[in-house]
């Protein structure tokens, strides 16, 4: 059963939330060949080659390191390979996942300093630079940040990050959180001076979950050696011995390995500036269609919009949960919900990875119909504002 459902429903399920994305043919179709022995030949050269054209994706000229497991294991392994117990982490509350990661790092026995926010924008670049002009000793030794916070549809501006570590002369690392940013949103670890990029297969890299890497400067390989977490699954020094030639110290995710080959051939192959652009503009036809309906968009900041989501705060009064489950009923489709102090208030429309204008227009059809179907305040005419963008936009 390719998808559980009570009862028949005709017409494909729209899967629009923010993640697990929707796979392409050519993916699933990668994925369907036979597994290979991961530790002939054949698997070395496949994986020598699959190594090397990643770091495309992440626009990086050091190693990407693939582990079998979700986001949540990229962000151990950041975090185990380059700090030691007791470490001051600087860390932004940009929203849900930003949290979860503070709450990781405590678990660590490290000691995050969380800047908070309104859950409204990105990262609070000036708080950050202050913070770390304080520390006159250096003894916070990391900054993390969240790029793009799928909770609430804000993108934190990595490359100001940066400007600010650089302006205090502040030797921190820097790790970014791009689970639902990379291959969505510009991204660029080598050239933003990015330390440890973590990131997920299930989102922008148009792959089912199961897989989660690190992009790795040579600052942070230096950090391992004096880093004292407890590390073994997560070690990086195993990893990329073997990777050296091709293979895995342990037995990879060989199918979805095989996904992610043809996933990245697509991404290359459209071009990333063009990907870019199409979330771009696939991100404007939906601000336009929720401000057409009177809806309010969780994201204050312009600067810090999402191309990857929409998240989309309901009129006081109104469930989000309850709009969402109508239109899952009435109109077989799933949209993201929200989460921790999110929750109830907003629902989240995914329009990343494998996505073009129709998938749009009919994942915006699905929520006007559902806003009037629910009984929530609104104009209609919002997938007609968002077609008149797209038609205006080619």
């Amino acid at each position: 059963m390719a998808y559980y459902q009570p009862s028949p429903v005709a017409g494909r399920h729209f899967l629009q939330i923010p993640g697990p994305t929707n796979v392409p043919d050519r993916v699933l179709r990668a994925m369907d060949h036979p597994t290979m022995d991961h530790r002939g030949p054949d698997f070395g050269r496949f994986g020598a080659q699959l190594l090397e054209k990643l770091r495309t994706v992440f626009k990086t000229e050091g190693p990407v390191v693939i582990y079998p497991a979700s986001g949540t294991g990229a962000w151990e392994a950041a975090l185990v390979n380059t700090l030691s117990p007791g470490d001051r982490v600087l860390m932004c509350e940009t929203g849900w996942f930003a949290t979860l990661w503070q709450e990781m790092a405590e678990r660590l026995q490290l000691r995050p300093e969380f800047i908070p926010t309104d859950w409204r924008r990105g990262a609070d670049v000036p708080a950050i630079e202050a913070a770390l002009r304080e520390d006159k000793a250096h003894g916070i030794r990391a900054v993390c940040v969240v790029h793009n916070e799928t909770s609430t549809g804000c993108t934190s501006r990595i490359e100001e990050v940066r400007r600010a570590i650089d302006a205090v002369g502040h030797p921190a690392l820097l790790l970014v959180d791009t689970i639902s940013s990379l291959g969505s949103i510009d991204y660029r670890h080598d050239e933003w001076g990015v330390d440890v990029t973590v990131a997920g297969s299930q989102k922008g890299l148009m792959l089912p979950p199961g897989l989660s890497f690190n992009a790795v400067s040579e600052k942070a390989l230096k950090a391992t050696e004096t880093a004292q977490l407890p590390r073994s699954f997560w070690d990086w020094r195993p990893m990329l011995k073997a990777n050296e030639t091709g293979y895995f110290p342990y037995t990879p995710a060989t199918n979805l390995l095989y996904g992610l080959d043809a996933a990245v051939d697509m991404l290359n192959e459209e071009g990333l500036d063009n990907v870019f652009a199409r979330h771009d503009r696939f991100a404007e036809a939906t601000r336009r269609a929720v401000r057409h309906w009177g809806l309010e968009i969780q994201c204050e900041e312009p600067r810090h919009y999402s191309s990857s989501l929409t998240a989309v705060r309901l009129p006081e009064g109104h469930s989000a949960n309850a709009l969402r489950a109508v239109i899952l009923e009435r109109f077989n489709m799933s949209l993201g919900n929200g989460l921790g102090r999110l929750n109830d208030r907003v629902f989240r429309i995914g329009h990343l990875g494998d996505f073009g204008p129709l998938s749009l227009i009919g994942t915006l059809g699905g929520v006007e119909m559902g806003l009037g179907a629910a009984g929530v305040p609104h104009k209609p005419g919002g997938v007609q504002a968002a077609m008149a963008y797209l038609n205006g936009n080619a």
